[in-house]
């Protein structure tokens, strides 16, 4: 069973039964309990080109200098009142803050993210990319997760190794397949896109899929966290036990 939620009456939104009220919303649809909205995901991150590293960045406040002159969501002549929201701090580097603009009209704040950091990842870029070069290198991903986290148990370093492994390399499967006039049949690892692309590789994988960048995965892409199917009843699901009798 199922009832209308009360907040928004006059939109007739169905909420199945086992669901709060709050996290259900017009805009949003089911937003915090495990599935995606419909639709497509809004991209609220957009890239900042620069050849900085990330010391340099902070050394020069590169943020005071990142402009975004149109709004993404309305266009550069739409009259939605979109303006600078200052900025936020991340919490490595030191020092490191990052340009955010809002537009009131759709409610959404978007951030500027330079080349030199990960995305929804502490730390930069280049320490992703030795990471993987690291497993690359090495004989399997446990030995190099040994050797790059001694400082925790071996499962908790195959865990943190694999939260960059995973991702990067499905960025660079996806820039291979999709430019084959760039890559050739070159294989989807830093060495081989790097020998095409140069170093740092993934500031290159970044700035080569720009215009794909809200569908690849963090930390190069601003694409959406994608969470793992709960396995186990939901509230969609009809209770066990025999057919009712006709």
């Amino acid at each position: 069973m199922g009832a209308v939620c009360g907040k928004y009456q006059h939109e007739r939104i169905f909420r199945p039964a086992g669901i709060a009220p709050a996290l259900v919303t017009p805009d949003k649809g089911w937003a915090r309990h495990g599935r995606p909205p419909c639709g497509p995901w809004p991209v609220v991150q957009l890239r900042q080109a620069t050849v900085l590293t990330s010391e340099e960045y902070v050394k020069q406040e590169g943020w005071r200098q990142a402009r975004l002159d149109r709004c993404p969501t309305h266009g550069s002549d739409a009259k939605c009142g979109f303006r600078s929201l200052g900025t936020y701090g991340r919490v490595v580097p030191a020092g490191m803050r990052v340009a955010r603009y809002y537009c009131p009209t759709a409610h959404r704040s978007f951030s500027l993210l330079p080349d030199c950091l990960a995305a929804r990842l502490s730390g930069d870029l280049d320490a992703v990319e030795s990471v993987v070069a690291a497993v690359e290198a090495a004989p399997s991903v446990e030995a190099a997760a040994d050797r790059l986290r001694p400082d925790i148990e071996l499962p908790g370093a195959v865990r943190w190794v694999r939260r960059r492994l995973g991702p990067t390399r499905a960025a660079l499967l996806a820039l291979v397949t999709s430019t084959p006039g760039l890559l050739g049949n070159c294989a989807p690892t830093l060495a081989e896109v790097g020998a095409r692309l140069g170093t740092p590789v993934l500031r290159h994988v970044r700035a080569e899929s720009e215009r794909r960048l809200g569908s690849l995965p963090t930390p190069i892409g601003f694409g959406p966290l994608h969470r793992r199917a709960r396995l186990g009843r939901t509230p969609r699901e009809h209770d066990m036990g025999p057919d009712p009798p006709p």
